[in-house]
């Protein structure tokens, strides 16, 4: 009797025990899925912009960027980020002019290759530079991060072939992560040099992979190699980028053809999550432009709408420190939201771009994100966006500092927001 008892108590407990595991398997499915209507969307409180963690009230803006700025930057340096490193590394720059019949004639364009070193390893960061051939005077200059090496802006060979780790990709030219001579010139349709030249702005761009590979490598490659042991898993690798971007920023200081005190940080996609960044970290950045940066980047986290916290760190893991993860499915527990992030530029002009197909990115949240941002703009009178309806399609909305657009189309760079970030910039960089 006792036997049969326990055998029955133990079948229970069995069947049981693969219901819960089963039903498990189906939440944590559900939550890992995007959700792509607003009905979804939960009910959710952004953290206050404008009262300091002792509850203190921030009503000037000398009172934001002594108390309130550091605080919401070092929380999202502890709940997301990551740090930028610390070390002192010695740099060393190597310029290399290029002239060739296939590069743009309206454009000197030269190779500047710094070298990190900690002594015993070192690190090689290229940065391509196009700059308008006769201007007279130091040029305001874009900077921007690409995914597949600089020979994917033209197809000129005298451009340096990255060697470094690519992000797969058959159609450009990549595989075994590794890119071919086919890749070039394979997305200058995102990076329209004769354009940007003509219109009086300089361009510079740098493979992400020269500074950290995009995967999830345990951070042993890229600038990690040279860092301390103790600090390695505090720099995640979006950190790693916008630190890259900031000592792209200390050659422009050196490059007399520069205005080094007019230069915008501009990213797509994820690396549109390392400009915002960037820009947040180094006031030396004149203008932050996020393109399609969605999760992590421009849009609301707490939204849970198009890619999730829980989505992004499971795809992403090496991407943000390791106390985000603590917020998947648990967005309504972080202490910071994008808002917060957008309102780190001020009061420098920040524009925020999404596209109507990219529902993956949440252009609702992207827009909101910058009017939330607002009360900060407004605090230095420098703009804000009093709607909280998102503009039409194709229709910028331009206030002060604060510029935002949704365009038709997919998730993608396109001439016409190259068009409408130089736009933005006429204003706030001639």
């Amino acid at each position: 009797m006792y036997s049969t008892n326990l055998f029955h108590f133990s079948t229970k407990l069995l069947f049981g025990g693969l219901i819960f595991i089963f039903s498990l398997f189906d939440t944590m499915e559900a939550h890992s899925q995007a959700n792509y209507d607003e009905q979804k969307v939960p009910e959710y409180t952004l953290p206050k912009l404008l009262v300091s963690e002792k509850g203190k009230m921030i009503t000037t803006s000398k009172e934001w960027e002594k108390h309130r700025r550091p605080e919401i930057l070092n929380l999202f340096e502890q709940h997301m980020y990551g740090e930028s490193p610390k070390e002192n590394f010695k740099v060393d720059y190597k310029i290399r002019n290029l002239e060739s019949a296939g590069l743009p004639s309206n454009a000197i364009v030269k190779e500047v290759i710094a070298t990190f070193s900690n002594g015993s390893e070192k690190v090689e960061m290229n940065i391509l530079i196009f700059l308008p051939k006769e201007s007279q005077k130091p040029v305001p200059l874009f900077v921007g991060l690409n995914f597949h090496g600089n020979q994917i802006v033209t197809e000129d060979k005298s451009i340096t072939l990255t060697k470094n780790y690519v992000i797969n990709n058959t159609k450009i030219g990549v595989t075994n992560h590794t890119a071919e001579e086919s890749s070039r010139g394979i997305r200058s349709k995102r990076w329209p040099v004769e354009d940007i030249i003509n219109r009086g702005y300089g361009l510079a761009t740098i493979h992400c992979g020269d500074l950290d590979p995009d995967f999830d490598d345990g951070f042993k490659n890229g600038i990690h190699q040279l860092m301390d042991k103790n600090s390695i898993k505090k720099t995640a690798t979006i950190a790693a980028w916008a630190w890259g971007l900031s000592r792209a920023l200390d050659y422009f200081e050196k490059d007399e053809q520069i205005d080094q005190t007019k230069v915008a940080v501009l990213g797509h996609s994820r690396l549109g999550k390392a400009s915002l960044w960037a820009g947040a970290t180094d006031q030396r950045f004149a203008l932050v432009i996020s393109n399609n940066s969605g999760c992590g980047g421009a849009a609301l986290s707490k939204r849970q709408f198009g890619e999730t916290v829980n989505r992004i760190n499971t795809s992403f893991p090496h991407w943000f420190n390791s106390k985000f993860k603590e917020y998947n499915n648990n967005e309504a527990a972080l202490p910071i939201d994008q808002h917060m992030l957008i309102a780190l530029m001020a009061p420098r002009p920040v524009y925020v771009a999404s596209a109507q197909d990219d529902q993956w990115a949440d252009p609702r949240g992207e827009y909101l994100s910058i009017y939330h941002s607002s009360e900060v703009y407004s605090l230095f009178g420098v703009g804000s966006f009093n709607s909280m309806n998102s503009p039409e399609v194709n229709t910028p909305r331009i206030n002060g500092k604060l510029g935002y657009h949704m365009r038709t189309g997919v998730h993608d760079l396109t001439v016409y927001d190259w068009n409408k970030f130089m736009d933005f910039a006429d204003t706030h960089l001639k």
